[in-house]
């Protein structure tokens, strides 16, 4: 299982998880909202408001999901960050595995 951590503004949050849902690249996704981001860009600190996500998918998919979510992504450089699951219960596993399957 891989986790795929993100951030986007609350405009677009439910389109970019809903595609990668309807797309079968994810299995699941939270969006936790009202994220307070600061950061540098283009020589100026910035101060956002963000919705955080995080998604679930398998091995297999995490390339997939990744490059998919950068194209459908509005940042010019979004942040994308795949975390490796150390454990995971096997029952959910087996249903993640069973959503994002090919079809």
């Amino acid at each position: 299982m891989r986790v795929i951590f993100a951030t986007c503004s609350s405009a677009e949050a439910e389109a970019l998880v809903e595609g990668l849902l309807r797309e079968k690249l994810i299995g699941c996704a939270n969006l936790i909202a009202g994220a307070r981001s600061l950061y540098w860009w283009q020589g100026e600190l910035c101060r956002d408001e963000e919705v955080v996500l995080l998604m679930e998918t398998t091995a297999d998919r995490v390339s997939e999901a990744t490059r998919r979510l950068r194209e459908l992504h509005s940042y010019e450089v979004p942040k994308i960050i795949v975390l490796d699951a150390a454990s995971c219960d096997p029952d959910y596993h087996a249903w993640l595995f069973g959503v994002t399957r090919r079809t």
